[in-house]
């Protein structure tokens, strides 16, 4: 098959060309191992030039909104796509390439399909002609392809008609693996004896991350003694907190390391409508990666954790939150069972291409 896929260059913050990572690297590169021809257009607004790259046997291209303006760039994806001639345009990342996809299936008479990982329309609630176009393409869409259940289950309400919504669910990059956890420990500096807790995200009173903060307090006055490490940028008051280590950024390639060199990982998401259709990969992570986990229950984290208990505790909620990791620091548990890989995704979303087309 000839395979199109349209998205955004930068999603999560990650540049596709630069730092490939996630589904939207290798979902594409899964297919090309599979024999097919695979490329992918990129979209950016941060003035960058055009590019073309061949990487991992797919062929990459990227083209800038405010270098060459809206009419322009959409005069060479449809450039692009006429000339590959696809059999399918896959439409990923953002909402806004669910209706691109649409019009580059529509000019080359390919079929269309739409992956979404988060509840796009929870991003901007007010943009209601956006939404109205995304929703658009989910009914159009020969195959759309959700990151779990829950999400499935809210874009089937929106096309009821055709293909039933497939779950295509998230997956670990491939060098999430166990590794050692004291030579992790020396490699980035982190104290070598004592519980080492970690939160590996954006920080945010929305996410919940706040909860986390005093939940730590209150396991430090129960149990004196581990320390919270937290990466990224959290806000002052937190890396000022007695007990906290802040890494700052890590590199992509200490990230394994990272969360390798913790006693728990700490995944926290709230209950709202971005978080009751968020599958954390940091969990993934953690998990490939045979930490334990403490996370908080939405349904789509107790879905990826197989409603394990000692996994869960619920939202909002400091007191459970702080249960949670004594009981885990007095009886560690990291039995997720078998994980999937992006290979195996990569398959699965062969075979429904296949059996379309």
């Amino acid at each position: 098959m000839r395979l199109l896929f349209v998205g955004k260059r930068h999603p999560q913050q990650r540049d596709l060309i630069e730092r490939p990572y996630g589904r939207f690297h290798h979902l594409p590169v899964a297919l090309a191992a599979l024999g097919h021809e695979v490329h992918v257009l990129l979209c950016s607004h941060r003035r960058l030039p055009s590019a073309q790259v061949r990487m991992a046997g797919v062929e990459w291209g990227s083209l800038d909104l405010r270098t060459l303006g809206p009419l322009s760039l959409f005069r060479k994806l449809e450039q692009s796509a006429s000339s590959f001639q696809p059999d399918w345009v896959i439409g990923v990342s953002d909402t806004y390439y669910g209706w691109l996809a649409q019009k580059l299936a529509s000019s080359t008479k390919a079929r269309l399909a739409i992956d979404a990982y988060d509840n796009y329309e929870a991003y901007m609630p007010w943009n209601l002609p956006l939404h109205a176009l995304w929703r658009r393409s989910i009914r159009a869409a020969d195959l759309v392809t959700a990151a779990g259940p829950q999400l499935a289950q809210k874009l089937q309400s929106q096309r009821p008609t055709g293909h039933p919504v497939e779950v295509l669910a998230m997956a670990a990059d491939p060098e999430f693996l166990p590794l050692d956890k004291i030579t992790c420990r020396k490699t980035l500096g982190l104290p070598i004896d004592g519980a080492l807790i970690g939160y590996i995200g954006s920080w945010s009173q929305s996410r919940g991350t706040e909860v986390l903060l005093e939940a730590f307090r209150q396991a430090r006055l129960a149990k004196p003694g581990p320390r919270l490490v937290l990466s990224g940028s959290p806000p002052e008051h937190a890396l000022k907190e007695p007990g906290v280590i802040g890494t700052g950024y890590v590199a992509d390639a200490l990230l394994p390391k990272l969360i390798n060199a913790l006693d728990i990982s700490c995944v926290i998401t709230a209950d709202t409508s971005f978080g009751r259709y968020s599958y954390p990969a940091k969990l993934c992570e953690a998990m490939a990666c045979e930490v334990p986990v403490i996370a908080t229950a939405t349904e789509p984290v107790r879905w990826m954790l197989s409603e394990k208990r000692e996994h869960l505790v619920v939202p909002d909620s400091s007191e459970a939150l702080s249960k949670g990791i004594l009981e885990m620091l007095a009886k560690p548990s990291a039995d997720y069972g078998n994980r999937l890989t992006w290979q195996m995704q990569g398959a699965k979303l062969e075979s429904l291409l296949s059996s379309l087309l």
